[in-house]
């Protein structure tokens, strides 16, 4: 039985399950920049509605860092029945990928945090090599780590999240890659440090939600209901309302890229489906300067279940 009072995340508008209906347990953040769902839990609201199932989802009783997630994912514990996370050969090879980028690319888009004192030095960067001479911020678990000192960055990596906030502001490292998505918030909460306005890295990756290699049930499901999305718009207009915001704020199209290549990249990557990547081009498209405007809300997930999906309670 599962003990989490309170924490049921995907509720269906009837007071029984139907036959055939199942709760799983999805990973809890180790963050939330609001109150609303995080992301990965409106997209898969999104999918289970457009798969037309009845699942529900629970948060996990703890979060957990990126390599315990997988194990207890890989091992079947019980504890964990789906995760989104960053996808690299090692993942894949271990759990069941479903390769569909659920932030079409976003996520290998980084812009760096620094301290106030550090902006200057990176306003004369434009390249790869220019960075050689700084030392990144990683997680130790992070794909992000092997791929920014595959293309000769130095990084300093640490196991606890909010330790590479705390070595930024000692000045142990330079500058905290961020993807665009997650600096404006971290922002926030670390008012000492600055966005670093001139440079923006880029390399081919991206998150996937992940389950057990046994669980090809779920797997179908998502896969069902995230092709649907995709194919009513339903996706881009959720990512939109999610992230235009942030994007516009970023301002990358004024921004010098920095290419870096990705030795992680796994052939699952869908890189000859071109519109499930962003691109500098969404910039004009009209959902997204909808969403950027704030005149676009997400859609909504209805459920096949007689309703719309409730709030997390």
């Amino acid at each position: 039985m599962y003990r989490y009072a309170a924490l049921v995340l995907f509720n269906v508008l009837c007071l029984v399950l139907p036959a055939g209906a199942t709760t799983y347990t999805y990973l809890r953040p180790e963050w939330s920049d609001s109150g609303r769902d995080t992301y990965g839990v409106a997209l898969l609201k999104l999918a289970f509605a457009k798969a037309n199932t009845c699942d529900t989802l629970v948060y996990s009783e703890q979060s957990m860092k990126q390599s315990r997630a997988v194990l207890e994912l890989a091992r079947g514990s019980g504890k964990l029945d789906i995760m989104i996370t960053m996808t690299s050969p090692e993942r894949e090879a271990e759990l069941l990928a479903i390769p569909i980028p659920l932030t079409k690319g976003l996520l290998g888009w980084r812009i760096a945090l620094v301290s106030d004192s550090n902006l200057e030095q990176f306003a004369q960067v434009d390249s790869g090599a220019g960075l050689t001479h700084f030392v990144a911020g990683q997680g130790h678990d992070w794909p992000d780590t092997a791929i920014l000192r595959a293309n000769g960055l130095p990084v300093h990596v640490s196991s606890a999240y909010e330790g590479l906030f705390k070595m930024l502001e000692a000045g142990r490292i330079d500058y905290f890659p961020r993807a665009v998505q997650q600096v404006f918030a971290e922002k926030q909460t670390h008012p000492t440090l600055a966005i670093e306005p001139h440079l923006v890295l880029r390399y081919t990756t991206d998150a996937y939600f992940f389950v057990n290699r046994s669980n090809t049930r779920l797997a179908a499901d998502v896969t069902r209901g995230l092709e649907a999305a995709i194919a009513d718009g339903s996706f881009d207009r959720l990512f939109y309302s999610y992230f235009a915001a942030q994007i516009v704020a970023a301002g990358l199209d004024k921004r010098r890229i920095i290419d870096l290549a990705n030795p992680l990249a796994p052939p699952s990557l869908p890189l000859n489906r071109k519109k499930l990547w962003f691109s500098l081009e969404d910039l004009r498209r009209p959902d997204f300067v909808e969403a950027a405007a704030g005149r676009a809300k997400a859609p909504l997930a209805a459920t096949s279940c007689g309703g719309t999906a409730a709030s997390k309670r």
